[in-house]
């Protein structure tokens, strides 16, 4: 069992002013009533087993969503049924926030692992957002930063840089939410990585064993382990907006 699982019954209790992902998610920077006012609007639901889907495309958009363990990717399917792998969102990660503007969801969000996740009625955070600036702030952050992560795919960038950049994106997200950034389980597969990275699966099997014969990373099914960090941020340092 990984320490996020071992967290699950205590992650469905805790309220924002507790949670040690507030800083990281939407309540950052809030305190006192500010935060309980934004803390009652926020239902907790879960666990979410692996292959949940949170929402599917289509689906109307009511809520934003705050992965508060476990983890989650967002993908979309074309129509000859070829999916399309569109983020990896770990604890304190809002997903959702592509259908502010059409009013109903593009892609579909799936859990990789067990989950929780805490429920934020969109338009009652809203009419909250323009009541507390700093709610309003944090809010439009997280909008671009979901723009600017999607963007850092666009670049003609090779199968090393991209890999490197992905696996030095979730060091730092792990290390952002108090776990080791050097030693990790990848709770995606091969496969939706590949896919994430706009790869082939053998390539990026190949970019692995590259990186291990490298002394880079030491790989043990899903549990990687960085053997040179520095080594590794300098070959994406082309690529350092992309996150995992």
């Amino acid at each position: 069992m990984s320490t996020q699982q071992a967290e699950l019954p205590q992650r469905l209790r805790e309220a924002c002013a507790v949670c040690s992902l507030k800083e990281l998610c939407l309540p950052r920077g809030l305190d006192g009533p500010d935060l309980m006012r934004l803390d009652t609007l926020v239902e907790r639901r879960g666990p979410l087993h692996e292959g949940d889907h949170l929402f599917r495309v289509g689906d109307g958009f009511q809520a934003l969503y705050a992965v508060r363990a476990g983890s989650c990717k967002t993908y979309t399917v074309d129509s000859e049924g070829r999916e399309h792998v569109l983020g990896f969102h770990l604890p304190g990660e809002l997903l959702g926030l592509d259908a502010i503007y059409p009013g109903r969801h593009l892609c579909n969000a799936q859990a990789l692992d067990t989950a929780v996740v805490c429920v934020l009625p969109y338009e009652q955070v809203s009419d909250l957002a323009g009541q507390i600036g700093g709610l309003r702030s944090q809010l439009m952050r997280l909008m671009s930063k979901d723009i600017a992560d999607t963007a850092a795919l666009a670049g003609d960038f090779t199968a090393e840089e991209r890999l490197a950049a992905f696996l030095n994106g979730l060091s730092e997200r792990f290390r952002q939410r108090g776990y080791s950034p050097v030693e990790f389980q990848l709770a995606m597969s091969r496969r939706d990585i590949a896919n994430y990275l706009r790869l082939a699966t053998e390539t990026v099997s190949r970019v692995f064993a590259r990186f291990e014969n490298d002394g880079l990373i030491a790989v043990n099914r899903r549990s990687v382990r960085l053997l040179d960090l520095p080594r590794l941020r300098r070959l994406c340092a082309a690529m350092t907006g992309m996150r995992g």
